[in-house]
């Protein structure tokens, strides 16, 4: 089976470096270049074009990725989804989507600023000062396109965020920042888990997503 990676915001495929997934041909999906038209609904086609992502393929996504594999999800029957540290739906999303949109403070932060201020940032994805995960939040961020960045917190704010229209399995930890807990339904909490759940605690979730990805399709 092949399994696709998507990343967040401000990250690449080494946010997944710690889960297990042996025995799959693993698919690092790297960011295309969007236009600024582009939602995350004509991004994720793009992204199933570029990568050829087909039904019967699974995605795993974190954050912005698993809003993207929520999207991927409704144009592909995919045997399994699988997002973390993400939201489902629109339903989902935390207060301060509703408030950046009315007041859309958010546009004088550019993906430039965003890259500036990390280290304001970094508590809240659960990264502090001194701790392993600070030198590969830095790495990953600077790394970063600031105007993939300015596209993509734009994209992430203005998400529909229709449902799909099957089974998501959905990991979410206690301590989240970015989504709060309280809004989120159906979904798999891993207590004390943070923001880089992924990162900092594969191994509370690695044998569940095996069983997922081991189990022939989603429901």
């Amino acid at each position: 089976m092949r399994v696709f990676l998507i990343s967040g915001l401000g990250a690449d495929e080494r946010l997944f470096r710690n889960l297990d997934l042996s025995g799959f041909e693993v698919i690092p999906i790297h960011w295309l270049k969007p236009e600024k038209t582009d939602t995350l609904t004509t991004y994720a086609t793009k992204l199933i074009q570029h990568y050829g992502i087909a039904p019967g393929d699974s995605v795993i996504g974190v954050s912005l990725g698993g809003m993207l594999t929520v999207e991927v999800a409704k144009q592909v029957r995919l045997a399994h989804a699988i997002i973390i540290s993400s939201i489902k739906s629109e339903t989902e999303a935390p207060w301060y989507f509703a408030f950046f949109n009315a007041f859309p403070i958010y546009k004088l932060f550019s993906g430039k600023v965003v890259k500036r201020i990390s280290p304001l940032l970094r508590p809240l994805f659960g990264v502090f000062a001194g701790s392993k995960e600070t030198p590969l939040f830095y790495s990953m961020l600077q790394n970063s396109d600031p105007d993939f960045l300015t596209w993509a917190m734009h994209a992430a704010l203005h998400w529909n965020g229709e449902p799909a229209p099957y089974t998501i399995h959905h990991f979410i930890g206690s301590k989240d920042l970015i989504f709060h807990i309280g809004r989120i339904k159906n979904a798999t909490v891993i207590p004390g888990g943070d923001h880089m759940l992924v990162f900092t605690r594969a191994a509370d979730i690695n044998p569940a997503i095996r069983n997922i990805l081991n189990n022939e399709i989603t429901s």
